[in-house]
Formats: structure tokens, C-alpha cells, sequence
């Protein structure tokens, strides 16, 4: 676990008022706003969630390294400040002192969801001039520290959006979604895809990077760890992407996009009938999976997301990631023909386990935040379909 502990001049605490009188308080998150002597700020707080790295020569990033040494007081007031996403913040008041949990930085879903999120050009160029603040002017800086954030792509994207999109629109000017555009060109949604900024179409790429990402078996090869980030952070995803869309794995894995989008949305078609399948086998006349929190109930027919399959309910992508992600353990690579291939179509297995599955998910968070990015469901659900596929190929023999 790493504490970050450092004075502050000031602190203000916002709670959400959604908490109140809610039977789970500790799911909401809370807003610590500080105001920060640059000199006190604590070396090296991880980078690692930021969906950028801090690029100090460009004018901008020049323009704060000036700022930070400046005689004028009000840096504080015209810069927008460090965002730092945490799991807890504790304040001593007696000395004014603050203590900030950020986590397993060892543990990579730790280090994807816990520190700088916004603000890095800020923090570097504090850090790279604060020494040189000329003696006797004490200079401030903003810090906005907010705790248990359910859904950290979503945050992620509210503050870097406009960097976040402009790298994968540099992507697709160098023609580096080619593939993908290729593997999925006879598919209904080929044209729905966006890989522009600002273009009208209702999928962005992102979406089909996330869904390759809980299938990189060549980063998560077995149930020792699980790809969480493909639901909890976006940002990662496409860091990801940019170094392994050339590598043999992605060229082979981007050919399977058609049967990850089929399986995603089948689980998001079948899924409330998996859910009611298993509480009536436990006794419940008359499930209500429209009553779950994250599920909304439509009036009138609607779609699923990719291949616009009638659906009567909106279910949170963090119930269905920790569910797709299990197919994973389906999924081989041989490396000497350079070709991915399924032990058993995901499709078939679904169809075997996803109602033990589903169940398994259910029983275990009634929250779709943190199903999501609960690393020991991915991994629970992973060995449910494992064990189903292990059976099969015994029974084969």
C-alpha cells in the first residue's frame, strides 16, 4: 500500500448526495479540494493513469515551467490544478496534514486506477522548477483528490477527452486501424464505426479496441491475472493497442474482432434471460432483472450496441466485461503459424455455462462498478468457462 503524506493550507470535503440513505454509502465517491505549497508536493506520485505522458516541450508545458517560477502569486487561481484519483484521503487537522491512499502501485489494477489522472503537465513542471521559486514567495497550487471513483473511464474521458481523442484520430490519419477496418468489412457495422474526431457515427473505435483488450491472451495469458482495464480504463487500452496493433498476436486477434462482437452481443441480448433462468432455479417466481441496479427497463424496443439486436433492457458494460472476459481462456495462439484460433466457439460455451456464469456475477455485486473492475470475478468467471472447456475436451477422448 502507498500513502502519499504532505501539508496543505487549506482543505474543503464534498460528499455525494446520492450516498445519503443509501444502504451501501461506502460505493459513492467524495471530493477533497486542497490548496498545496508547491514545495510540499510529494516526489514521484504514479503517472500511470493519466491517459497522457507529460511532454514538456511544447509551448504550453514551457509556459508553465515559467509560471512555476514567477514572481506572480497567482498560479493557483489560473491554472486548473492536479486531479488525483485515490482510495481514501484522511486529514490531520492538528498539524493540517494529509494522508492519500493510492493503493498497490505493485498491483497493476492498482496502478491503472490510482493517481495523477489529470493535471501531469502541471505536477512535471512543479516538480522540475519549485526549486528555483525565488526565496520568500511561497507559490500554490490546486489539488482535487477525489475517492472510490466507481468508473474511472468515464472520469478519464470527462477530463482528457479532447487529447484522448486527437491520438486515435492520429492513428487512423496513419492508416493504423487498417486492420481492424479490413477484419470487419463485411460486418452490419463496418459503417457505424467513427475513427475521426467529432464524426457522427454511433461506435467509436475505442470500442473495439476495449474488446480485443480482454482478449490479449499474449499480456493476460492465464487466470493469474485478468484484463480489467478493458472495462475500467480506456485510456489503457489504447496505450496498449499502440504497442502491440503491429505484433503477430494483434494481427492475428484483429481477424477475431467478428466473433468477440458476436459474443458481446449475445451476452447482452441473452443476459437478462440468463439472470432470470437462474433465481427462478433458486426459487424466484417472478425475477426482476430490470429492479438490479445499473439495469434500466426500455418501454419501447431498443438495440444492443454492435449488431442492433432487439433488446428490452440497457445492462451496465460492468456486468458484462467480467462475463465476455472469461471466453478468453477459449482463445489460443500458435506462434509458429502465427494464427489465433478457439478451442471451442464462445457461442457454444455460453450457451453451456452462462447461466452459472451470469449467476456467479450476480451473487457476487449487485453494483456493475465494481463487478467491473473486481479482478477476482474476471478471474472466477474465467475458470467457469476453463472447466466447461477442460470437460469437453476430456469427454472428446
Amino acid at each position: 500500500m502507498a500513502n502519499l503524506k504532505f501539508q496543505v493550507e487549506a482543505l474543503r470535503t464534498l460528499a455525494s448526495p446520492y450516498r445519503k440513505g443509501d444502504k451501501d454509502e461506502s460505493t459513492f465517491e467524495t471530493i477533497y479540494y486542497l490548496l498545496v505549497d508547491m514545495k510540499n508536493l510529494p516526489e514521484n506520485i504514479p503517472l500511470d493513469v493519466n491517459p497522457r505522458e507529460p511532454k514538456m516541450s511544447t509551448n504550453v508545458a514551457r509556459s508553465l515551467l515559467a509560471a512555476v517560477v514567477e514572481p506572480e502569486t497567482d498560479f493557483y487561481i489560473n491554472n486548473r490544478g492536479i486531479i488525483i484519483a485515490a482510495k481514501a484521503l484522511t486529514f490531520n487537522s492538528s498539524d493540517s496534514e494529509v494522508t492519500i491512499d493510492i493503493g498497490n502501485q505493485a498491483d497493476e489494477n492498482d496502478k491503472y486506477l490510482y493517481g495523477i489522472l489529470d493535471g501531469g503537465h502541471t505536477y512535471t513542471a512543479i516538480m522540475q522548477k519549485r526549486n528555483e521559486i525565488p526565496t520568500g514567495l511561497r507559490k500554490y497550487v490546486r489539488v482535487e483528490v477525489i475517492t472510490n471513483v466507481q468508473n474511472i473511464t468515464r472520469l478519464s474521458d470527462a477530463r482528457n477527452t479532447s487529447a484522448q481523442v486527437s491520438d486515435i484520430a492520429l492513428f487512423n490519419l496513419d492508416d493504423k486501424f487498417e486492420d481492424i477496418k479490413s477484419a470487419i468489412s463485411d460486418q452490419p457495422y463496418a459503417g457505424l464505426i467513427a475513427y475521426k474526431d467529432n464524426e457522427n457515427k454511433p461506435i467509436h473505435v475505442s470500442e473495439l479496441l476495449r474488446l480485443m483488450y480482454a482478449f490479449d491472451i499474449d499480456k493476460y495469458p492465464d487466470d493469474n491475472a485478468a484484463p480489467v482495464q478493458s472495462y475500467s480504463n480506456k485510456a489503457q487500452v489504447f496505450k496498449r493497442y499502440k504497442q502491440a496493433f503491429e505484433t503477430p498476436f494483434y494481427k492475428s486477434l484483429f481477424k477475431q474482432l467478428p466473433v468477440l462482437v458476436q459474443l458481446y452481443d449475445i451476452i447482452e441480448q441473452e443476459l437478462p434471460k440468463k439472470y432470470k433462468e437462474y433465481k427462478k432455479a433458486q426459487g424466484v417466481a417472478n425475477p426482476r432483472f430490470g429492479g438490479v441496479r445499473g439495469i434500466e427497463t426500455f418501454n419501447s424496443p431498443a438495440k444492443t450496441e454492435f449488431l442492433a439486436s432487439d433488446t428490452k433492457y440497457s445492462v451496465s458494460s460492468g456486468y458484462i466485461y467480467p462475463i465476455f472476459g472469461a471466453f478468453r481462456s477459449l482463445l489460443k495462439f500458435d506462434e509458429q503459424s502465427e494464427t489465433a484460433s478457439w478451442l471451442f466457439h464462445p457461442i457454444e460455451i455460453w450457451n453451456e455455462v452462462g447461466t452459472s456464469i451470469v449467476q456467479n456475477t450476480f451473487e457476487t455485486y449487485s453494483n456493475p462498478q465494481l463487478a467491473g473492475k473486481d479482478k477476482q470475478l474476471w478471474l472466477s468467471n474465467y475458470r467457469i468457462v476453463e472447466t466447461q472447456s477442460l470437460r469437453k475436451l476430456l469427454g472428446r477422448r
